[in-house]
């Protein structure tokens, strides 16, 4: 779990899309918060939502290829929702094998 998170290429599962998912937004939250509570806090917050906002575009590409689908899907609003509960190709398609 978790092999190359900043890599747009391969496949994860269901798991690894939640948790690196949820990882990310709680890793914003806490960037929030320091914005009000630490006097440069904007600068960690811009700093910090660079590497995140790659993390999640990168870990949503490989679960759309577990799906067998193109990666620009996830820009649809909502998509996400759809790659969280979508069971993946069990058999090895044109983007890796099973990730299981």
């Amino acid at each position: 779990m978790f092999k190359k998170p900043f890599s747009f290429d391969g496949r994860i599962g269901r798991a690894e899309y939640f948790f690196s998912y949820a990882a990310s937004w709680t890793t914003l939250l806490g960037l929030h918060i320091a914005t009000f509570t630490i006097r440069w806090g904007i600068l960690f917050v811009f700093a910090g939502c660079i590497p995140l906002i790659w993390l999640m575009l990168a870990q949503g590409v490989k679960r759309c290829h577990d799906t067998d689908n193109s990666g620009w899907l996830q820009l649809i609003p909502g998509f996400f929702f759809w790659m969280m509960f979508a069971a993946g190709d069990p058999e090895s398609n044109k983007y890796g094998p099973n990730p299981k």
